[in-house]
């Protein structure tokens, strides 16, 4: 990992996100905003319950829940899984925030108990339907395969899981060290893809349910929010880096060197490159 110069020593003070819009005098209508809890969508939340105040709801959970919860209307914005969205009709991405990686992604991997090229069963993490979809391309691409799979809990201790390869997203894939005694090797997803592609890979973006609620106020508010906690990275770092058993330069660097947080050029078009593969796994609707 790269690291950095005592970060709590270039701490600031939370710096609260403008608010450029007047949101009571906005045309939207939406309330409920929902986020993924992990550690990297800390900076594409950062002060927005507070600046939603009373005119607006947000709440975190896993990002297959959140597109469940999208899909129900019991919100009206989410921070959900790019194949979500690809299986979505009418669903609208509403803002160039999102959560990417162009090479090692750290929080996404595969664990093996033999050669890859022999898993016969993949466990693959309840939390994340976009690494799940990621690991199927990954292996049709590199063996002309894709491997039985059975669910990982969301509580369950991948090291007990009766599989070849097990799927690890999130935090909890965050300390691979823990799990190599288990296992023979692991694949970083977002490396993988950077390898098989060149492009780099989107975990989630912010959507909403339909095009009535993709507003201007609701852009400016997701990308404000975005670029307030991008420059506030490193109190996020102090904040957040023991509940998550990282040192705060792990937590820096995590969230600096791994994690992109906008949607540019080169992201559309890894997006684009991953709906491809997709749509040949039969994975998504062509």
């Amino acid at each position: 990992m790269h690291s950095i110069h005592s970060v709590k020593e270039h701490s600031i003070s939370r710096l609260s996100v403008a608010k450029t819009v007047d949101w009571n005098q906005s045309q939207s209508s939406f309330s409920r905003i929902g986020a993924v809890s992990y550690l990297n969508t800390k900076p594409l939340i950062w002060d927005l319950g507070r600046t939603l105040g009373d005119d607006g709801e947000l709440s975190v959970a896993l990002p297959s829940r959140l597109a469940d919860d999208l899909a129900e209307s019991r919100i009206d914005v989410g921070l959900i899984p790019v194949v979500e969205y690809f299986r979505t009709p009418g669903a609208q991405v509403v803002s160039n925030a999102a959560i990417a990686c162009k090479g090692p992604v750290w929080s996404v991997r595969i664990f093996f108990r033999k050669d890859p090229k022999d898993v016969k069963v993949l466990a693959l993490d309840e939390g994340s339907r976009t690494s799940a979809a990621l690991c199927k391309v990954l292996f049709q691409h590199r063996f002309g395969f894709v491997p039985n799979t059975i669910p990982l809990p969301i509580h369950a201790d991948p090291i007990t899981m009766d599989a070849d390869a097990v799927l690890v997203i999130g935090d909890r894939a965050m300390h691979p060290e823990s799990y190599h005694p288990h296992f023979q090797c692991d694949w970083d997803l977002g490396q993988a893809w950077l390898e098989e592609t060149g492009l780099p890979f989107v975990f989630a973006m912010w959507v909403c349910r339909d095009k009535s609620f993709a507003t201007d106020a609701l852009k400016t508010l997701l990308e404000t929010t975005r670029d307030a906690g991008v420059k506030n990275v490193c109190t996020i770092a102090i904040d957040n880096a023991s509940s998550y058993r990282l040192t705060v330069e792990q937590c820096h660097d995590y969230l600096t060197n791994y994690i992109r947080f906008y949607l540019g050029v080169e992201e559309l078009a890894g997006l684009n490159e991953f709906r491809r593969r997709c749509v040949e796994l039969s994975l998504i609707p062509s």
